[in-house]
């Protein structure tokens, strides 16, 4: 179970010299831990015992963010929510939610970002899991600011997937998945919209050093063995903090 404290004065000390001969993505994540506590909502996700461990996972269309979710959740027990798969799942419902979202998109605007968060709010609930990747989002700054307000917390970490252009357009062209946006014109279109949203928000989380950066060239498990030691960190960090609890 995570717990994220404020006060580690001792674990730090006992602790800060193995850490600190780390890889400085090590080194991020454990600031994370022990200065970055977030905040939770009053009305938000403070109804579990712990405070949860946010990943956002960021990266453009077929840059394998659905493919290392599976390998994170099967490797390290997170909770993988895709802000896309809700939305479609919503319609599918044919609830309030739903007829809001569904004529949105044939409207042609833009799902209004409290509608994801409450969403993605309401699956973090209802889980009995307290690690969470959330996936596909947040997809612009508006959707960053309205997950915040809303849930009164950060993401501990953020994965960015960087794949080259040209690599995105063949994945998705070639996977078959009988999507409707799986052709080359809205490919290209979804590619700009990322690179007009997505990157500022990359570019907030690179300035307070949450971003890790990752190659989304190469095989699944190439790709996987650069992520692994990030989630490693975590776990390792964890089990001290838990020893570090338990001994008071």
């Amino acid at each position: 179970m995570w717990r994220l404290v404020t006060s580690l004065t001792a674990l730090v000390s006992s602790s800060k010299s193995s850490i600190l001969n780390q890889p400085a993505s090590t080194l991020k994540i454990w600031k994370s831990l022990t200065t970055e506590t977030p905040i939770l909502a009053r009305h938000g996700i403070s109804t579990h015992d712990c405070t949860p461990f946010i990943t956002f996972v960021l990266g453009g269309p077929g840059s394998g963010k659905g493919t290392q979710c599976a390998k994170i959740v099967e490797t390290f027990g997170f909770k993988h929510l895709s802000a896309g798969d809700l939305l479609r799942r919503e319609i599918a419902c044919n609830s309030k939610y739903g007829s809001t979202i569904l004529n949105t998109i044939k409207e042609g605007r833009i799902v209004p970002s409290e509608v994801t968060v409450k969403l993605i709010q309401r699956e973090m609930e209802s889980s009995d899991n307290h690690k969470f990747l959330i996936d596909g989002f947040p997809r612009s700054e508006e959707n960053r600011i309205a997950f915040e307000r809303i849930m009164g917390a950060e993401p501990n970490i953020v994965l960015f997937f960087d794949c080259p252009e040209e690599e995105m357009v063949k994945r998705v062209l070639s996977r078959n998945q009988g999507r409707v946006d799986d052709n080359l014109d809205t490919m290209k279109k979804r590619l700009k919209v990322f690179e007009a949203w997505n990157l500022p928000v990359i570019n907030y989380y690179a300035e307070k050093g949450k971003l890790h950066k990752i190659s989304a060239l190469g095989t699944e498990d190439e790709i996987f063995e650069q992520v692994r030691p990030l989630f490693a960190a975590c776990e390792q960090i964890n089990s001290k903090t838990l020893l570090f609890l338990e001994g008071q």
